[in-house]
Protein backbone atom coordinates (compact mmCIF):
# COMPACT_ATOMS: atom_id res chain seq x y z
CA UNK A 1 0.00 0.00 0.00
CA UNK A 2 2.78 2.56 0.91
CA UNK A 3 4.23 1.67 -2.49
CA UNK A 4 1.00 1.95 -4.40
CA UNK A 5 0.46 5.08 -2.45
CA UNK A 6 3.49 6.56 -3.83
CA UNK A 7 3.15 5.81 -7.45
CA UNK A 8 -0.09 7.55 -7.29
CA UNK A 9 1.18 10.53 -5.98
CA UNK A 10 3.97 10.35 -8.60
CA UNK A 11 1.54 9.80 -11.32
CA UNK A 12 -0.43 12.60 -9.74
CA UNK A 13 2.37 14.59 -10.10
CA UNK A 14 3.51 14.05 -13.55
CA UNK A 15 0.05 14.55 -15.25
CA UNK A 16 -1.38 17.62 -13.60
CA UNK A 17 1.09 20.01 -15.30
CA UNK A 18 -0.09 18.30 -18.63
CA UNK A 19 -3.51 18.22 -17.40
CA UNK A 20 -3.12 22.29 -17.00
CA UNK A 21 -1.59 22.29 -19.93
CA UNK A 22 -4.42 20.80 -21.89
CA UNK A 23 -6.56 22.52 -20.24
CA UNK A 24 -5.09 26.08 -21.51
CA UNK A 25 -4.91 24.59 -25.07
CA UNK A 26 -8.46 23.16 -25.40
CA UNK A 27 -9.82 26.79 -23.91
CA UNK A 28 -7.16 28.38 -26.51
CA UNK A 29 -8.30 26.01 -29.23
CA UNK A 30 -11.68 26.48 -28.90
CA UNK A 31 -11.47 30.18 -28.64
CA UNK A 32 -9.94 30.62 -32.19
CA UNK A 33 -12.53 28.02 -33.20
CA UNK A 34 -15.78 29.63 -32.22
CA UNK A 35 -14.57 33.00 -33.68
CA UNK A 36 -14.14 31.43 -37.66
CA UNK A 37 -17.11 28.82 -36.88
CA UNK A 38 -19.81 31.05 -37.69
CA UNK A 39 -18.36 31.46 -41.41
CA UNK A 40 -16.57 28.37 -42.15
CA UNK A 41 -19.19 26.23 -41.16
CA UNK A 42 -21.42 26.96 -43.87
CA UNK A 43 -18.67 27.17 -46.32
CA UNK A 44 -17.03 24.04 -45.71
CA UNK A 45 -20.89 22.14 -45.56
CA UNK A 46 -20.89 23.61 -49.07
CA UNK A 47 -17.62 22.48 -50.30
CA UNK A 48 -18.70 19.03 -48.92
CA UNK A 49 -22.17 18.86 -50.58
CA UNK A 50 -21.18 19.90 -53.85
CA UNK A 51 -18.04 17.41 -54.26
CA UNK A 52 -18.82 14.73 -52.01
CA UNK A 53 -16.59 12.43 -53.70
CA UNK A 54 -13.59 14.02 -52.57
CA UNK A 55 -14.72 17.22 -50.27
CA UNK A 56 -17.45 14.93 -48.06
CA UNK A 57 -14.27 14.67 -45.42
CA UNK A 58 -14.90 18.72 -45.02
CA UNK A 59 -18.49 18.57 -43.63
CA UNK A 60 -16.76 16.60 -40.42
CA UNK A 61 -16.94 18.66 -36.87
CA UNK A 62 -13.38 18.21 -36.71
CA UNK A 63 -12.26 19.41 -39.83
CA UNK A 64 -14.33 22.56 -39.24
CA UNK A 65 -12.87 22.92 -36.15
CA UNK A 66 -9.38 22.80 -37.53
CA UNK A 67 -10.35 25.35 -40.40
CA UNK A 68 -11.55 27.52 -37.91
CA UNK A 69 -8.72 27.87 -36.08
CA UNK A 70 -6.43 28.08 -38.94
CA UNK A 71 -8.99 31.16 -40.28
CA UNK A 72 -8.75 32.93 -37.11
CA UNK A 73 -5.06 32.28 -36.61
CA UNK A 74 -4.44 33.76 -40.55
CA UNK A 75 -6.77 36.84 -39.98
CA UNK A 76 -4.91 37.63 -36.73
CA UNK A 77 -1.62 37.57 -38.44
CA UNK A 78 -3.44 39.74 -41.09
CA UNK A 79 -4.36 42.02 -38.56
CA UNK A 80 -0.75 42.38 -37.38
CA UNK A 81 0.99 42.84 -40.89
CA UNK A 82 -1.55 45.24 -41.98
CA UNK A 83 -1.18 47.05 -38.01
CA UNK A 84 1.93 47.83 -39.34
CA UNK A 85 1.56 49.68 -42.52
CA UNK A 86 0.67 53.21 -43.12
CA UNK A 87 -2.99 52.11 -44.48
CA UNK A 88 -3.58 50.11 -41.46
CA UNK A 89 -2.46 52.47 -39.02
CA UNK A 90 -5.14 55.05 -40.63
CA UNK A 91 -8.03 52.18 -40.73
CA UNK A 92 -6.76 51.54 -37.33
CA UNK A 93 -7.46 55.59 -36.31
CA UNK A 94 -10.65 55.25 -38.10
CA UNK A 95 -12.11 52.65 -35.98
CA UNK A 96 -11.02 53.94 -32.65
CA UNK A 97 -12.93 57.38 -34.00
CA UNK A 98 -15.79 55.14 -34.60
CA UNK A 99 -15.15 53.38 -30.89
CA UNK A 100 -15.11 56.75 -29.23
CA UNK A 101 -18.84 57.68 -29.98
CA UNK A 102 -20.11 54.82 -28.58
CA UNK A 103 -20.27 55.36 -24.43
CA UNK A 104 -19.75 51.81 -23.34
CA UNK A 105 -17.16 50.68 -26.11
CA UNK A 106 -15.28 53.53 -25.77
CA UNK A 107 -14.54 53.07 -22.13
CA UNK A 108 -13.67 49.38 -22.09
CA UNK A 109 -11.50 49.33 -25.55
CA UNK A 110 -9.72 52.57 -24.58
CA UNK A 111 -8.44 50.93 -20.76
CA UNK A 112 -7.82 48.10 -22.22
CA UNK A 113 -6.01 49.62 -24.92
CA UNK A 114 -4.58 51.48 -22.44
CA UNK A 115 -3.10 49.24 -19.81
CA UNK A 116 -1.63 47.38 -23.29
CA UNK A 117 0.33 50.37 -24.24
CA UNK A 118 1.52 50.86 -20.79
CA UNK A 119 2.98 47.65 -20.39
CA UNK A 120 5.16 47.69 -22.42
CA UNK A 121 6.93 50.82 -21.53
CA UNK A 122 8.52 52.27 -18.07
CA UNK A 123 6.74 55.42 -16.18
CA UNK A 124 9.14 58.21 -15.57
CA UNK A 125 10.51 57.88 -11.97
CA UNK A 126 10.02 54.49 -11.17
CA UNK A 127 10.10 50.57 -12.40
CA UNK A 128 7.25 49.28 -14.01
CA UNK A 129 7.48 45.91 -12.04
CA UNK A 130 6.97 46.53 -8.33
CA UNK A 131 6.80 44.55 -4.98
CA UNK A 132 4.27 46.20 -2.95
CA UNK A 133 3.18 45.49 0.78
CA UNK A 134 -0.07 43.41 0.32
CA UNK A 135 -2.06 42.42 2.33
CA UNK A 136 0.10 43.36 5.41
CA UNK A 137 3.71 44.71 5.33
CA UNK A 138 4.97 41.50 6.28
CA UNK A 139 4.20 40.27 2.78
CA UNK A 140 4.95 40.86 -0.86
CA UNK A 141 2.83 40.75 -4.20
CA UNK A 142 4.04 41.43 -7.76
CA UNK A 143 2.21 44.23 -9.29
CA UNK A 144 2.78 46.87 -12.46
CA UNK A 145 2.71 50.30 -12.37
CA UNK A 146 0.32 51.90 -14.46
CA UNK A 147 0.28 55.28 -13.28
CA UNK A 148 2.04 58.15 -11.23
CA UNK A 149 -0.29 60.40 -9.89
CA UNK A 150 0.34 63.10 -6.82
CA UNK A 151 -1.75 63.52 -3.36
CA UNK A 152 -4.13 66.40 -3.55
CA UNK A 153 -3.08 68.89 -1.08
CA UNK A 154 0.36 67.32 0.02
CA UNK A 155 1.39 66.36 -3.55
CA UNK A 156 3.17 62.91 -2.38
CA UNK A 157 4.26 60.51 -5.42
CA UNK A 158 1.07 57.80 -5.71
CA UNK A 159 1.34 54.92 -7.97
CA UNK A 160 -1.64 52.76 -9.20
CA UNK A 161 -0.69 49.41 -8.99
CA UNK A 162 -2.11 46.57 -11.14
CA UNK A 163 -1.90 43.29 -8.79
CA UNK A 164 -2.87 40.25 -10.99
CA UNK A 165 -3.89 37.10 -9.44
CA UNK A 166 -1.90 33.28 -9.79
CA UNK A 167 -2.68 31.76 -12.06
CA UNK A 168 -5.05 33.69 -14.44
CA UNK A 169 -3.32 37.36 -14.41
CA UNK A 170 -6.22 38.84 -16.42
CA UNK A 171 -8.10 39.16 -12.94
CA UNK A 172 -6.32 41.19 -9.41
CA UNK A 173 -6.56 43.83 -7.66
CA UNK A 174 -5.94 47.78 -8.17
CA UNK A 175 -4.21 49.41 -5.46
CA UNK A 176 -2.93 53.59 -4.86
CA UNK A 177 1.04 52.96 -3.25
CA UNK A 178 2.70 56.00 -2.13
CA UNK A 179 6.01 55.73 -4.59
CA UNK A 180 8.36 55.34 -1.83
CA UNK A 181 6.81 52.32 -0.25
CA UNK A 182 7.56 50.63 -3.70
CA UNK A 183 10.00 47.83 -4.17
CA UNK A 184 11.88 48.33 -7.47
CA UNK A 185 12.72 44.99 -9.49
CA UNK A 186 14.72 44.63 -12.52
CA UNK A 187 12.41 42.26 -13.71
CA UNK A 188 10.58 42.53 -16.87
CA UNK A 189 7.09 42.12 -17.55
CA UNK A 190 7.66 38.51 -19.27
CA UNK A 191 9.63 37.47 -16.60
CA UNK A 192 6.78 39.00 -13.82
CA UNK A 193 4.17 36.82 -15.66
CA UNK A 194 5.87 34.10 -15.97
CA UNK A 195 6.33 34.28 -11.80
CA UNK A 196 3.08 35.22 -11.53
CA UNK A 197 1.13 32.35 -13.85
CA UNK A 198 3.92 29.35 -12.50
CA UNK A 199 2.30 30.35 -9.25
CA UNK A 200 6.12 30.87 -8.40
CA UNK A 201 7.97 28.24 -9.71
CA UNK A 202 9.49 30.22 -12.26
CA UNK A 203 11.68 32.83 -10.58
CA UNK A 204 15.37 34.31 -10.22
CA UNK A 205 17.27 33.04 -7.55
CA UNK A 206 17.63 36.55 -5.29
CA UNK A 207 14.52 38.77 -5.35
CA UNK A 208 14.41 41.97 -3.42
CA UNK A 209 12.11 42.13 -0.32
CA UNK A 210 13.08 45.07 1.80
CA UNK A 211 12.98 48.84 -0.08
CA UNK A 212 16.24 50.20 -0.35
CA UNK A 213 17.12 52.79 2.52
CA UNK A 214 16.62 56.84 1.58
CA UNK A 215 20.39 58.23 -0.39
CA UNK A 216 22.56 59.41 1.86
Amino acid sequence: MRRLRAYFLTGLLTLLPIWLVWIVFKFVLVLLSDMSQPLVAPLSGRLAAAHPEWLGWMDDPWAQATFAVVATVFVIVAVGALARRVIGQRMLAWFEALIARIPLMKTVYGSARKLLDLLQTKPDGTQRVVLIDFPHREMKCVGFVTRVMREEGTGRELAAVYVPTTPNPTSGYLEVVPVDRLTPTDWSVDEAMAFIISGGAVSPDTIPFERPGPAA
